[in-house]
């Protein structure tokens, strides 16, 4: 799996971190979407696919 993020796109929602905070994280100054791991372990693919699904701003983006 891997996993990108288009800060350009994030409207800084934070449903991404609730879901998988351990591969996405938020700018302090502006909520923005943070990847930490584009590389995240397979027991972490289903909060991944699950935090890209309720992205609201379609921000995140997975290649399996």
């Amino acid at each position: 799996m891997k996993v990108t993020v288009d800060q350009v796109k994030c409207i800084a929602a934070g449903h991404c971190v609730m879901h998988a905070g351990a591969v996405f994280d938020q700018r302090d100054e502006d909520g923005i979407v943070i990847l930490l791991d584009e590389n995240p372990p397979a027991e972490l693919a289903d909060d991944v696919r699950h935090a890209a699904a309720m992205c609201p701003a379609m921000a995140i983006q997975i290649e399996e």
